[in-house]
């Protein structure tokens, strides 16, 4: 009877082990993020592009670090260098954690927009950002996996086109998956605090 009992109590308690395991995991505060919150996408998943310095480039390459994707092209007026400005600005205001921010920028140009071009780009907001670029086929097929558009708008010459494109960032977090999404117009100072959100998880 005793035996009994002894059993009885030990299956309780196990019980209650668990229960209070599942409660605290429930309790559990999910990150709260300024930007659209995508954590679980099934897109997006891979970068398999070539950076300005001719090495080929993935998203675990970037193992450890926060990285920000936004795709545009360098002769646009004022939608991509206001972007990767703000992103310059967002690696300044976290101080020695920017160290753990990766900013690349896809072009949706290749055509005018050569390796060459691209660093040079990249020098105007920060040395460590990093351009990447590929032919029709590689790009159309990144954009179709981020689920971008772009369309090629013809100019007085045939240089002087322009590129219709989505405008907006996508955060990743240090084990490289997708978690956030931020539209254009949304600010450095939001981008700031996902970034900052991301890096503490990883603490």
């Amino acid at each position: 009877m005793q035996k009994r009992n002894a059993i009885k109590v030990i299956a309780a308690s196990a019980l209650l082990v668990s229960a209070t395991a599942l409660f605290s995991a429930c309790a559990e505060k999910k990150a709260e993020f300024k930007g659209v919150d995508i954590t679980g996408a099934e897109y997006a998943r891979d970068l398999p592009l070539t950076d300005h310095n001719g090495q080929p480039r993935h998203l675990k390459d970037f193992t450890g670090k926060v990285v920000v994707v936004f795709f545009g092209f360098t002769q646009c007026p004022d939608v991509c260098p206001t972007s990767m400005q703000e992103l310059a600005e967002v690696k300044r205001t976290l101080g020695a954690d920017g160290e753990r921010l990766q900013g690349i920028f896809v072009t949706v140009d290749p055509e005018r927009d050569t390796a060459e071009v691209l660093k040079a780009y990249m020098a105007n907001f920060d040395p460590t950002f990093l351009a990447l670029r590929g032919n029709a086929q590689e790009l159309a097929a990144v954009a179709k996996d981020f689920k971008i558009y772009y369309k090629k708008v013809d100019g007085k010459t045939p240089t002087s086109y322009t590129m219709d494109h989505s405008a907006g960032s996508y955060v990743y977090d240090t084990a490289g998956r997708l978690r956030v999404y931020h539209r254009y117009g949304s600010g450095a100072a939001a981008l700031v605090a996902d970034v900052a959100t991301l890096l503490k998880e990883s603490k």
